[in-house]
């Protein structure tokens, strides 16, 4: 979700303004993604690489996460969505550890929309927790399965489709396992002004994609 701080640079704004606003981006593409049917979606929210932030900027965001999550959890939990967090948490306060806890409980039996959200996440680190994870359950050689199996998306579908916002041509460390096979699908809109028509238009985008997944399907 690239843009927001560049969103409320143009407009004379604090970089929080532009995350705040940035939120509505994220309300636009849950209705949307339950419209179309789509059974997961993941928003990178807050990269491990984010810490080198100003520290007025990471204050904000920590406080946009907590004060969220107080005014959406009844909302995602009326509209059946389980929430999913994919990252170290640990780094945070006991406050919004608690909070982040309570929510995925509260909405763990919910059967619609799985919303995943990377928080303190980054794929290399993710990666390495998973091998030193299999490495220490069995011994002998690793299988594929054994590394994905300690992943934080275990049970989870690869990623079909990616979507980054903002310009910028680059994976940012963002589920870099398991988006080997992704269609990517770049877009110069800001995050903040991201639409229900920017979306549809990423998902015909893909629809519209000949998938081989290495094999010679579709070729004449």
């Amino acid at each position: 979700m690239d843009g927001n701080g560049r969103w409320a640079k143009k407009r004379l704004l604090p970089r929080i303004a532009g995350h705040k606003k940035g939120l509505d981006s994220i309300r636009v593409i849950i209705k949307s993604a339950i419209t179309y049917n789509i059974s997961n979606v993941t928003l990178y929210a807050f990269s491990t690489e984010n810490w080198n932030r100003p520290s007025e900027e990471i204050d904000g965001l920590m406080v946009l996460f907590s004060d969220s999550i107080d005014s959406q959890t009844d909302r995602l939990i009326k509209n059946n969505i389980r929430v999913c967090i994919f990252g170290d948490i640990s780094l945070f306060t006991k406050e919004l550890q608690t909070k982040i806890k309570a929510l995925i409980k509260k909405s763990s039996l919910n059967t619609g929309l799985k919303l995943n959200i990377a928080l303190n996440y980054g794929a290399r680190s993710e990666i390495l927790m998973a091998a030193n994870k299999a490495i220490n359950k069995k011994s002998g050689v690793m299988l594929e399965s054994d590394l994905t199996d300690n992943l934080y998306t275990k049970g989870m579908p690869d990623v079909d489709l990616l979507i980054r916002t903002g310009g910028q041509k680059r994976l940012s460390n963002f589920l870099l396992w398991q988006i080997a096979y992704s269609e990517l699908y770049f877009i110069d809109t800001l995050w903040p002004d991201f639409s229900d028509k920017d979306f549809v238009s990423a998902i015909y985008f893909f629809q519209n994609t000949v998938r081989k997944f290495g094999n010679l399907k579709g070729d004449t």
